[in-house]
């Protein structure tokens, strides 16, 4: 499905150049592209090795355990059926953690790992639990106290206040959850 989206993009890309005569543009863009993609990954992939890094050492040092004692409360609200001191909810814990801070990329591995634990706790693993809709629409909406991914990419940009736009990420991404998590919880659950 994304072969068909991003080759009808290139088509309609090309199409555009072509009508509108700007095909040197096109080529240029083609050059030139490529090479700032790989730019921005190989500086992303910095960012995301140095977190991804300490969230390892985070986990061995038993902080992890420490921070999902903190957010015992909000996990409990939304996952009462996971029992304190679960895999799940410390997993689930430090994938909140990773997007509180931004970090989207890195919190996608400790979002698969308790995605798997969610779906080996519920027993029947073709089937999604309410708790596993709750930590997609969670995961999803994300709640960003610090975008660090966002301001990397305001800088490289040239901005000279990359944090300015904290306000406006607070207010969307509170708005967001919180209407995410009322829309995942207003439906039933099928048996």
């Amino acid at each position: 499905m994304l072969g068909w989206i991003l080759g009808g993009m290139l088509a309609i890309s090309l199409g555009a150049g072509w009508f509108g005569g700007r095909m040197d543009l096109v080529s240029q863009a083609a050059m030139t592209g490529g090479g700032e993609a790989v730019e921005l990954a190989l500086s992303l992939a910095g960012m995301l090795a140095l977190w991804g890094g300490l969230m390892r050492i985070a986990e061995h040092s038993g902080l992890t355990t420490m921070v999902s004692r903190c957010l015992e409360p909000i996990t409990r609200l939304l996952f009462p059926s996971l029992r304190e001191g679960e895999r799940a909810r410390e997993l689930i814990s430090m994938n909140m953690t990773a997007n509180l801070l931004g970090l989207g990329n890195a919190a996608t591995p400790l979002g698969l790992a308790a995605m798997k634990e969610l779906s080996r706790r519920a027993g029947h693993p073709a089937r999604a639990t309410r708790e596993m809709v709750t930590f997609v629409v969670l995961n999803t909406a994300s709640i960003q106290l610090l975008p660090a991914t966002n301001a990397l990419l305001r800088l490289q940009a040239g901005s000279e206040a990359p944090l300015e736009i904290l306000p406006a990420v607070w207010l969307t991404s509170a708005a967001g959850v919180t209407v995410s998590l009322l829309l995942a919880r207003g439906g039933r659950e099928k048996r």
